[in-house]
């Protein structure tokens, strides 16, 4: 499965290996990650994309807003990332 913008992704190496987080970008070979709380929109994760498990795909508002490069902002992130993913039931906003 590809990395793309608005995956949960749950590092599998490093510090923050086992936390969910969102990617806001990508670039080549890696995925930016933010949590809305540790690691900031403004400051994301930078991590190799062999070193991320894919999880889900967030739809709804901030899908939205990231495939049209619009602002996420830390608290929607984190909102986001509560909610609990099933298979059936994609969260989001």
């Amino acid at each position: 499965m590809s990395i793309e913008k608005a995956n949960v992704v749950i590092p599998i190496n490093g510090r923050d290996a086992g936390k969910r987080f969102i990617v806001v970008g990508t670039e080549d070979d890696y995925s930016l990650l933010a949590d809305g709380k540790g690691r900031r929109v403004e400051k994301p994760k930078r991590k190799k994309n062999k070193h991320v498990q894919v999880e889900d795909k967030i739809d709804g508002l901030i899908a939205t807003k990231l495939s049209e490069g619009e602002r996420v902002t830390n608290s929607e992130i984190r909102r986001a990332l509560a909610m609990p993913l099933t298979r059936g039931d994609k969260g989001g906003m």
